[in-house]
């Protein structure tokens, strides 16, 4: 069991492992879309739909209102207004806080994959561009939370990924190697951060990278089933 990940530090388990949440872990999709939405609704616009938001969704927050905004006045988001903008800001992060965790569930295999590396005594943690304030109650609604005994949300540190502080400053926490450490995510943010810390790299190919094979951003482990990680 875990043989895929021990392949990746000679055989041995690595000292740490950072997750990333959306998309990686759980497929909050339908949550954000539903916050998505009722945004656009109360800004007197047409819903987007979720073939349309799951396209948008992997850069962060303001960059998904920013999309969805643009859309639905067919606009360049470059283009779109500040104080309009920020209206849709507060709309999405007020609707969102009312449907978090409401339709969101964990991909296939990650119960087994988190419990299998605590029993190891392998040290885990969320390192997400996700609020802390919508992470922690995401992770309590799934019934993960206890694995995890360090989440780094979007606004924990002064920069997040692709930057590299979020994952060294888990280093620190846990008095680990970098080079003993393994992230794993789903986005070129994921992948970026992991290579400039120093750490391995598992991207998961379901997850959201804005449309971009993640496959290009050259992970050290291309992983399609989460549950690829327990062989």
């Amino acid at each position: 069991m875990l043989d895929g990940i021990t392949s990746l530090f000679d055989g041995e388990l690595p000292e740490f492992v950072g997750f990333d949440l959306d998309g990686t872990l759980v497929d909050s999709v339908p949550d954000i879309t539903l916050a998505v939405d009722r945004m656009l609704v109360a800004m007197e616009m047409i819903p987007a739909g979720e073939w349309k938001v799951r396209s948008w969704v992997g850069n962060g927050a303001a960059k998904l209102v920013q999309r969805a905004l643009a859309d639905a006045l067919d606009e360049v988001e470059e283009n779109l207004n500040a104080d309009f903008f920020q209206q849709g800001m507060e709309h999405f992060q007020h609707f969102y806080g009312e449907v978090n965790g409401q339709f969101s569930q964990l991909y296939p295999g990650v119960s087994e994959v988190l419990e299998a590396l605590s029993i190891a005594q392998v040290p885990m943690a969320i390192i997400t561009n996700k609020p802390k304030h919508f992470a922690d109650p995401l992770l309590e609604h799934l019934d993960i939370a206890g694995y995890f005994e360090l989440v780094v949300g979007g606004e924990c540190l002064p920069q997040k990924k692709p930057d590299p502080m979020p994952l060294l400053h888990c280093c620190d926490f846990f008095q680990v190697e970098p080079t003993r450490c393994l992230m794993i995510g789903d986005s070129r943010n994921d992948i970026e951060a992991a290579k400039a810390a120093g750490f391995r790299s598992v991207a998961m190919t379901y997850g959201y990278n804005h449309d971009e094979p993640v496959a290009n951003t050259d992970p050290d482990w291309l992983v399609s089933d989460f549950r690829e990680l327990l062989l």
